[in-house]
């Protein structure tokens, strides 16, 4: 009964702390995923291996809907956002479907 009860305690904290890896590993403006390949040793043995994108949890304001959005997006998504601006982003990424 004291088992149940100390796991009824703790089960809320552990879905927060588990919570990053359970969500998708999509950038959601450039819709970089989750890439499956190959370690190869000096032997040439392959091994199957998963490279993961680069990705941040960033707030951004958006002037022309006087909101603040946060967006998972990848490193070279944040640079493309210092470039272009955060306006004409989601606008892309809404056109080709990675952002409602």
């Amino acid at each position: 009964m004291v088992v149940f009860q100390l796991i009824a305690t703790f089960a809320p904290q552990f879905r927060i702390w588990n919570k990053e890896k359970n969500m998708s590993r999509v950038c959601q403006l450039t819709g970089k995923s989750v890439m499956v390949g190959n370690n190869v040793s000096h032997s040439n043995r392959k091994t199957k291996r998963t490279f993961k994108p680069n990705l941040v949890v960033k707030k951004f304001y958006v002037p022309e809907e006087d909101t603040t959005i946060t967006l998972k997006i990848s490193a070279s998504a944040l640079r493309t956002v210092n470039k272009k601006g955060i306006s004409a982003c989601l606008k892309e990424a809404r056109a080709k479907g990675f952002l409602k």
